[in-house]
């Protein structure tokens, strides 16, 4: 059971989870979907969310909790104003029953969800159930909810959420209305990160929200986590640029990959080998140097396959980075390419055994710039 929690004091991902279907950012089709089904009073007895972290299915699945069990329901939002909204917003429903399956693999949990299942919601119209993580549950537990979901009774709704579906049970599966999820654009994530730097009366520059959404790999709640760090740091009374988000977060600027990628397309080993010594000097992490190159030459082995991916690719770059990718499209053939990513995600591998944390970047650096041999 969820538990109550002063507004004021949540993290920036709970103070904002959106309180009805019009204020999801992204999963449109799931949104929509479910709107119209709630709309027409055609609930399934089974949901199966699955998708990335941070792609919003918890937050979905409490929204759908709320509009099922609304008391003043119009449409398909539910009003957030009458008692069981007000519980479930809070954290108080006792018919909104929440399973991580993460924790203990829920066998405890799914046995006494198969014994309270037989009784009536307390007040609301429907129990429902939330299932976190539910491919992890153990081998007892989902052949127990198995057995429920075969014969569940009018008033259970199950919401199930996965971000690894192919290790869930077939058969649990096919009794599910399944519902995938997919990660987040940089434009959706910047929206939602302006409306809440907004509402919280911060000052930051477009540029920097941009840079905590490239560094969120699709998870909006990822993103939200990160604003939250830069805004404790810097405070609400200036504005928070670019630079100040690297310097905080610890982030690789774009421009130190754009520079390494161009000592190593102009094969200047000394120089490469410089650079890098005096940029780890800063205090940069050597993995964290080592991902974001690997990351960049990614970008540009999929814009050497696809160019017309190149609107999704380097968003968030600006007009000097994306003439160096440019660049580097034509200095590099596909094969360089794939050889120095092999080369960098080998070195990235051995830097956690590495007695000196940079030699395995060092080296792949130099081996890059060897010519392979035939």
């Amino acid at each position: 059971m969820l538990r109550y929690h002063n507004v004021t004091n949540l993290v920036l991902y709970r103070k904002y989870r959106p309180k009805a279907f019009s204020e999801v950012i992204g999963q449109e089709h799931v949104v929509r979907t479910l709107s119209n089904a709630i709309a027409g009073s055609l609930i399934s007895h089974a949901y199966l969310f699955c998708g990335p972290r941070g792609s919003g299915k918890t937050t979905i699945a409490r929204l759908l909790a709320k509009a099922v069990n609304c008391q003043d329901q119009k449409g398909s939002e539910p009003c957030n104003k009458c008692s069981s909204c007000l519980e479930i917003n809070e954290g108080r429903a006792i018919d909104l029953i929440e399973i991580d399956a993460a924790s203990s693999g829920g066998i405890d949990e799914i046995r006494e969800l198969r014994e309270g299942i037989r009784f009536a919601p307390a007040k609301s119209k429907y129990k429902v159930f939330i299932i976190d993580e539910c491919h992890q549950l153990s081998k007892e537990a989902a052949n127990a909810l198995l057995k429920t979901l075969e014969e569940p009774p009018s008033h259970a709704v199950f919401i199930l959420a996965t971000t690894e579906i192919q290790k869930m049970i077939p058969t649990i599966i096919s009794r599910c209305q399944k519902f995938d999820f997919r990660k987040l654009t940089i434009d959706e994530m910047v929206r939602r990160l302006e409306f809440i730097s907004k509402a919280e009366k911060a000052k930051i520059e477009k540029p920097a929200l941009e840079l905590i959404a490239l560094n969120s790999a699709g998870s909006l709640r990822d993103a939200e986590s990160l604003l939250n760090k830069v805004l404790n740091f810097s405070g609400l009374e200036k504005e928070i640029k670019k630079e100040d988000i690297i310097g905080i977060l610890g982030l690789v600027d774009t421009q130190v990959m754009v520079q390494l990628a161009d000592y190593i397309a102009e094969r200047k080993m000394d120089l490469a080998l410089e650079f890098l010594g005096k940029t780890l000097e800063k205090g940069f992490d050597p993995e964290v140097l080592s991902k974001s190159l690997i990351e960049y030459f990614r970008k540009i082995l999929i814009l050497k396959v696809n160019p017309d991916l190149q609107n999704t690719v380097i968003q968030g770059f600006n007009e000097e980075e994306k003439k160096h990718i440019e660049k580097h499209l034509s200095v590099f053939t596909l094969a360089e390419i794939h050889r120095l990513m092999t080369i960098l995600i080998s070195a990235s591998n051995q830097m956690k055994y590495s007695p000196i944390p940079q030699l395995p970047l060092e080296l792949a650096i130099v081996e890059g710039l060897q010519k392979e041999e035939k």
